[in-house]
């Protein structure tokens, strides 16, 4: 029998434990080589930004898509991928949405007088084969939506381990393994929104919690949830009405926090507790687009279709509670550029610039200071959702899936234009390692 020395067993050891940290790491799958973890709305770290430029910066109809798969029902959540495995939430039965900038349709706010099915469907990566799906309840909502909305907005999220699914219209968060068996269940309610437009919520994750925000015209709140076992860690009240931001797990240099624009205020909590951090109130409306971020600062602001409100920048050293005004100072406030808030897609921040998309227009602001690097029109419509970053390219398509593809600086410079088919795009894109994942109403595409 071999005997080994006390340097050999030292180097076993160590490749031992190397050997358990690929397979501790072994969930983020991959595509010829690429890492495919996207696991919540805008990504790992709910900014729209991953370091590196992977999937093709060109695509068409008939150019760069992988495969495209018919989507059953209708939804305008955004896909997320794991272990290879796309995940993706649809409502069954309901009337698709249209688009409110071409005013299709009767656009009153409605409920279907059928049963809807909430159904959450997973595909393979690689070749967008259906591998299972699942319906959460069948029943009939009990409030109506705008006609551009859906009944399955919310994107899902997952741990790598189980599948977060939230429909918000039925008030029901479920959690399942990652094929498809249901593991717990939590009915937290639904309720009426804001001129009956529907909800958009989506969840969030960090800290072993699974967040939802649920900000509506009756009793609004947010609630935190164990991953592993559906316990309520913690819930806390919100004093504001209906609004449709996702609340942003924000790691930053000093501590954790969990962001929530609410209805003219933002308010940090401690992700495990729930205990308030900070408060900053009298931020004009209700808030659709969701905050970027970097590790120093978080960037937010608002804008309707009637009035703009403010683009405000704040760093890790921000507490208590402070009133906003155009002249405020307080210790935690970096800047503030008035009337120069996002709308209904979410911004980035990336390459020491934050990037604001409005009416036609793209404004790129210094992260340093809030200083206008330039403001141009581009070639888009209408947007919805919320721009990505990759490398040192940045992305913006408008519900038509029209693309602009820029470089990442303090100057406008469009890289390429691309359009991809007939459909109605409002859900966010998800960045799989080599692959680009866009949901249109009709289908779902992957760019490689």
């Amino acid at each position: 029998m071999k005997t080994f020395t006390l340097l050999e067993k030292n180097l076993m050891k160590t490749k031992f434990f190397a050997f358990l940290c690929l397979l501790s790491l072994g969930f983020n799958a991959s595509v010829d080589g690429q890492s495919t973890d996207w696991p919540q709305f805008r990504g790992p770290d709910g900014n729209g930004v991953v370091s590196e430029l992977n999937f093709p910066e060109t695509w068409s109809e008939s150019e760069n898509v992988a495969w495209s798969v018919d989507l059953p029902g209708g939804g305008l959540s955004s896909p997320i991928v794991s272990q290879g495995r796309i995940f993706l939430t649809t409502a069954v039965g309901a009337k698709p949405p249209v688009s409110f900038m071409e005013g299709v349709g009767d656009m009153r706010p409605k409920k279907p007088d059928t049963k809807v099915k909430f159904k959450v469907v997973s595909y393979n990566l690689e070749d967008g084969k259906q591998l299972w799906e699942s319906t959460i309840v069948e029943q009939q909502p009990e409030f109506p939506i705008h006609g551009s909305n859906s009944y399955a907005t919310e994107s899902p999220a997952t741990d790598g381990k189980r599948v977060f699914v939230y429909f918000a219209a039925v008030g029901i968060v479920t959690a399942f393994d990652m094929d498809g068996k249901e593991i717990w269940r939590q009915e937290i309610g639904a309720y009426p929104t804001g001129n009956g437009f529907g909800t958009g919520s989506s969840l969030t994750i960090g800290d072993g919690n699974v967040f939802v925000q649920c900000d509506n015209d009756e009793k609004s709140f947010i609630v935190a949830f164990d991953g592993a076992t559906g316990k309520i860690r913690w819930r806390k009240e919100r004093e504001g009405r209906t609004s449709w931001s996702t609340p942003l797990f924000w790691k930053n240099k000093n501590r954790n926090e969990l962001i929530a624009c609410g209805s003219g205020f933002v308010r940090s909590y401690d992700p495990k507790t729930g205990d308030e951090l900070w408060n900053m109130t009298d931020v004009g409306m209700s808030f659709s687009a969701s905050p970027a971020a970097d590790d120093q600062k978080i960037y937010f602001g608002n804008s309707g279709p009637r009035s703009n409100g403010p683009l405000v920048a704040i760093n890790d050293s921000m507490s208590g509670t402070n009133a906003f005004a155009a002249d405020l100072k307080t210790e935690g406030l970096e800047w503030m550029v008035m009337q120069a808030g996002p709308g209904l897609a979410s911004p980035v921040a990336v390459s020491g610039n934050i990037y604001i998309p409005s009416r036609q227009k793209l404004t790129c602001y210094s992260t340093a200071d809030g200083s206008v690097s330039f403001k141009e029109r581009t070639s888009l419509g209408s947007m919805a959702a919320s721009m990505w970053a990759a490398g040192d390219r940045i992305f913006m398509m408008d519900e038509t899936g029209k693309t602009v593809v820029l470089e990442a600086t303090d100057n406008m410079k469009v890289i390429a234009t691309n359009q991809i088919a007939d459909d109605l795009f409002w859900s966010t894109p998800a960045v799989a390692g080599n692959s680009l994942l866009i949901r249109g109403v009709k289908k779902l595409y992957c760019i490689r």
